[in-house]
This record gives C-alpha cells, sequence and structure tokens, in this order.
C-alpha cells in the first residue's frame, strides 16, 4: 500500500501562544487540498513545519513515508515550498536562478536546462528570461518562485496565498499550471483567502481555526455537515465562529 502524501499526527507549535495544537491530517497522493482559515489560525506554522523550515513542539510529519524529524533531506527532496512572499535572487535572471535551483537538487545540467525553459515557457516567462529578477513585479516575481519550485519535479508542491499580488490572467495561469501537475499526479496543498479559489479547484478542503482543524472534506460533504446547499463562504464563517465559541467554552471550564 502506498504511503500518503503528508500524514500529519498530533502536531503541535508553541511561540508566545499556541500556534498549532494537537493538529492531525492525512493527504493522499495526487489530492489538491485546500487549507483555509482566518488570519493567525496557524495555517502557515502549519506549512512551515510541512516544509521543514520549522521543528514542531510536538508530533510527526511524514511525506509520502519520509519522516520530516528522521529523514528530512528524503522528504524535502520530494517536497516544494513556495512562500506568499516569493523569496529570489534579484541578481539573477529568471533563466539563471533555475539553473542554480536544479544545482542545489542535483539536475543533470541538460535536463535542467530544458526544464527551465519549458516552464518559463509555460508561465509565459519566456521573454523575460535573461531580464534581472530585481525590477520584476511581484506577480513576475512570484512566477519566478513558482518556476523554482517545479524545476526538480516534486511529488508535493506547498503553496502559501500563491495568487497573491497576480493580476487575473496570471492567477489564471498558475491555477491552470497547479491543475495539470494534479493531473499529472503530483499533490498540492494551498492556502488561499479567495474561496472562490479552494470552491472551485480543491478536492478536498479543510478549515484550520486556532491552531486546530475544525472541519475537513470535499466541498460536498462540509455542505451536508452544515445542513444545507450553501457557499464555500457561509460555511467557512459558520465552523469558524462556532469553533471560537467552543474554545471560549473549554477555557470558560477550565
Amino acid at each position: 500500500m502506498n504511503p500518503p502524501a503528508l500524514a500529519i499526527s498530533g502536531l503541535a507549535k508553541h511561540f508566545d501562544k499556541p500556534a498549532v495544537r494537537d493538529l492531525s491530517l492525512t493527504i493522499r497522493p495526487g489530492e489538491f487540498y485546500a487549507l483555509l482559515g482566518p488570519n493567525g489560525a496557524g495555517k502557515t506554522t502549519t506549512l512551515k513545519m510541512v516544509a521543514g523550515l520549522l521543528v514542531p513542539d510536538a508530533g510527526r510529519i511524514s511525506v509520502f513515508g519520509h519522516d520530516m524529524l528522521n529523514d528530512p533531506v528524503g522528504a524535502k527532496r520530494v517536497t516544494a515550498w513556495v512562500p506568499d512572499e516569493p523569496m529570489i535572487y534579484d541578481r539573477l535572471t529568471p533563466l539563471e536562478y533555475l539553473e542554480f535551483v536544479a544545482g542545489l537538487w542535483n539536475v543533470p545540467g541538460g535536463k535542467a536546462e530544458q526544464g527551465a525553459r519549458e516552464i518559463l515557457d509555460v508561465l509565459q516567462l519566456a521573454p523575460h528570461a535573461h531580464e534581472r529578477c530585481e525590477g520584476f513585479s511581484k506577480g513576475m516575481r512570484q512566477k519566478v518562485a513558482l518556476a523554482g519550485a517545479l524545476i526538480h519535479e516534486p511529488r508535493l508542491i506547498i503553496l502559501d496565498e500563491p495568487l497573491t499580488g497576480l493580476d487575473a490572467g496570471s492567477a489564471r495561469l498558475v491555477k491552470d499550471v497547479l491543475l495539470r501537475r494534479v493531473e499529472e499526479g503530483c499533490t498540492v496543498i494551498l492556502t488561499t483567502h479567495i474561496l472562490e479559489v479552494a470552491e472551485r479547484m480543491a478536492q478536498r478542503i479543510g478549515v484550520i481555526a486556532r491552531g486546530q482543524l475544525v472541519c475537513e472534506g470535499t466541498l460536498d460533504e462540509l455542505r451536508e455537515a452544515s445542513g444545507g446547499h450553501e457557499s464555500l463562504e457561509d460555511i467557512f464563517l459558520k465552523v469558524v465562529a462556532d469553533s471560537g465559541k467552543d474554545t471560549d467554552a473549554q477555557e470558560h471550564a477550565a
């Protein structure tokens, strides 16, 4: 039996206060999963732990069977992380940046160059392949960062608000690229405040509030659980509000 793309159990992280609390979820290979939540819910902290950028205080993370704590290199080799603020090297051109990133992943030179040119073409960055990134808009920088994440052909792509700063055309392009990767068997985990994106693209949706997963399922399953044919926005607002009441009641009881 093939391992899940991502298996999280009992995950916890504290800063000044709990950011993630006893979080468990499982994501299947080839699944497009949207992780939603209000600001401060723990989404980015969770994804950073999955990507190996933060060490959890408790819990386990497994990426395609690779334990993130015991085998971080194995887990990271099959993972790509795209933050909401693109981190690229301004003095490099997109082509130079992709070749540099490919080298970090030991992608053979010829394959790296071919892959870089193909990705730049798909993301409509080919006309800017030899321009330094320092003059790029945030939307173009976001596409370069996405290209860098795809260059080593990861099996799990983690994106934190990937459509921030993109115009309508670029956003459609990025969504098409992600959907195509899922069709090819890749797993995508995405956070977004644009609920329509999750409603249209995600196969399953999880809502996190106050560091805990408060509901999860397909859109139809979430509608059924909410007791009506509501929009994702209605469901989201309801479960987040209910989770706040439950937490307040627990704290008051304690």
